[in-house]
This record gives structure tokens, C-alpha cells and sequence, in this order.
């Protein structure tokens, strides 16, 4: 049962029943609607409740992007009190060791030397 409207419309025939034709403008283009095939009002309906569905999905994604945002914002603050918290820190410890000065270094160094010389030291008695 071939429409002769179907062969003229050839490759831009898109569904059973929607015929599309070239119009005179580039732009523009005809559809006619086969009678025939006219139950149309299902795919609508289907239509209508995937955008509505679509529409949820969205309402979500826009409510958890809102909810992440926060979240992120919530923690930079934190990050930055923590921030001012250890520059205040290290900058009571700098001002301790400047008026009380420090013999830590020379400790660790000595502690070095020793343990060196135990190693050393061990190491020629085992021989």
C-alpha cells in the first residue's frame, strides 16, 4: 500500500503518517499529517510525561549542585579559619624560640653524631 506522497517525500519521511516536503524557502519546511495515522495523541501523552519527568530530573540535579555548593563554600571557610590558625600558631612559636632561644637544633645534631658513631662504632667490633 504505497502513498504517493510517501515516494515524493522520500528521505525526509521521518514516522508513519508525517509526510515533509521541501517548501520554496530554504528555511521552511511542510508537514502533513496521514489521517490515517492520526493516533498521535499517545505520543504526545508519552511526550508529556518524559518532559515532565525530565523537568524532576532536573529540579534534582539543580538541588544537589545547590546543596554541593554549600558545602564546598562551608569548607573553604573552615580551611581558611584553619589557615589563620596555624600561621597564628607558628607565628607565637617563631617569637618563643626568638626570646627564649632555641638549642634544638644543636640537640638533633648531636643526637646524629652519636648515633653515628655506635653504628660505626659497632660495626668495627663485629667485624
Amino acid at each position: 500500500m504505497a502513498n504517493p506522497l510517501n515516494r515524493a517525500a522520500g528521505p525526509l519521511r521521518s514516522r508513519e503518517g508525517l509526510i515533509t516536503r521541501p517548501s520554496s524557502s530554504s528555511d521552511e519546511i511542510q508537514l502533513r499529517i496521514d489521517p490515517m495515522h492520526g493516533d498521535l495523541d499517545e505520543e504526545i501523552g508519552g511526550l508529556y510525561r518524559k518532559v515532565r519527568q525530565l523537568k524532576g530530573v532536573a529540579q534534582e540535579i539543580e538541588s544537589e549542585a545547590k546543596f554541593q555548593n554549600d558545602f564546598i563554600t562551608q569548607l573553604q571557610m573552615t580551611l581558611t579559619k584553619a589557615q589563620a590558625g596555624v600561621k597564628n600558631n607558628m607565628r607565637r612559636m617563631n617569637k618563643s624560640i626568638i626570646q627564649n632561644g632555641s638549642n634544638h637544633v644543636f640537640h638533633v645534631i648531636l643526637f646524629a653524631l652519636l648515633c653515628f658513631f655506635i653504628v660505626y662504632f659497632w660495626s668495627k667490633i663485629s667485624r
